[in-house]
C-alpha cells in the first residue's frame, strides 16, 4: 500500500467519519481518540501486509474492504465511548454496522470479476469482519449479557488455541455452510443492537447464533483434527 495517497485519503475519511458522528450524534473526544487510534492501527498493519506481499497498490476489491474497515471505526468509537461514558446512538450504530455487512457482499464480487483475489485481499476482508463481529458483541454485551462476548471472541480463541497446537493451523476445505454462519453473526448482533425485538426475543435469537458458531467451529476443528494424528517424518 503506498504510504502516501492511500494512506492520506484512507486516515481523512475516517477522520471525515468520526467528525460527522461528533456533529450529528455528540461523539465524545474518547470516542474520537479511540477511532483515531483505530485508524493508525488498521493503516500501519495493512501497509505492513502489503509490504511483505510485494504489492505497493490496493486492488479494487481491497478498496471496498478498506472503506468497511473505516465504517468499522467508526462503530468502534461509537461501542468504546459508550463503554467510557454512558454515551451511545443506537441508530447510528445499527446504520453504519450495516452498511458494513453490506459491503462484505461486494468485495468478494468485485475481486472476482477484476480478476484481483489475493490472499492479501481474502485475510483482510476476515480480519475486517471478526473485528467489526467482537466490537458487535462487546456492545451487545451490554444488553443481552457478557456471555455475548464468546462470539466475538470465539475467532480469536481459535488462532490462539493454532499457535499452541500446529494443527489446527492447517488447511481447511472452502465451506458456504461456514461462510454462512459467519454472516449469520454480524446480522444478529446488529438486530440485536437496535433493540427493535422484545428483550426474549434477543436472547433467544443470539443464542442461537452463538450455538451455530459453536457447531461451526467444532466442524473446523474435526475436519483438522486428523492432522494432529499423522506422525511427523522423521
Amino acid at each position: 500500500m503506498k504510504g502516501g495517497p492511500e494512506q492520506a485519503a484512507a486516515a481523512s475519511a475516517q477522520l471525515l467519519i468520526l467528525a460527522g458522528l461528533t456533529a450529528a450524534f455528540g461523539l465524545g473526544p474518547l470516542g474520537v481518540l479511540v477511532g483515531v487510534v483505530y485508524a493508525v492501527g488498521l493503516l500501519g498493519l495493512l501497509s505492513a501486509a502489503m509490504h511483505r506481499a510485494g504489492r505497493s497498490v490496493l486492488g479494487p476489491a481491497d478498496l471496498v474492504t478498506l472503506a468497511r474497515a473505516l465504517l468499522v471505526g467508526g462503530v468502534t468509537a461509537i461501542v468504546a465511548e459508550g463503554l467510557l461514558t454512558g454515551w451511545t446512538a443506537h441508530g447510528a450504530l445499527v446504520a453504519i454496522a450495516s452498511v458494513a455487512l453490506a459491503l462484505d457482499a461486494v468485495d468478494g464480487k468485485v475481486a472476482r470479476r477484476t480478476g484481483t483475489a489475493s490472499p492479501v485481499g481474502a485475510r483482510f476482508d476476515m480480519e475486517v469482519d471478526a473485528f467489526l463481529v467482537l466490537v458487535l458483541s462487546v456492545h451487545v454485551a451490554g444488553i443481552v449479557g457478557p456471555w455475548v462476548l464468546a462470539i466475538g471472541g470465539m475467532r480469536y480463541a481459535f488462532v490462539a488455541a493454532g499457535r499452541l497446537l500446529p494443527w489446527l493451523r492447517g488447511p481447511v476445505p472452502p465451506s458456504y455452510v461456514a461462510k454462512a454462519v459467519a454472516a449469520v453473526q454480524g446480522v444478529v448482533l446488529v438486530v440485536a443492537a437496535s433493540q427493535l425485538l422484545p428483550p426474549h426475543l434477543t436472547v433467544a435469537l443470539v443464542a442461537v447464533a452463538l450455538a451455530m458458531l459453536v457447531w461451526s467451529f467444532a466442524r473446523t476443528v474435526w475436519q483438522l483434527w486428523p492432522a494432529a494424528r499423522v506422525p511427523s517424518a522423521g
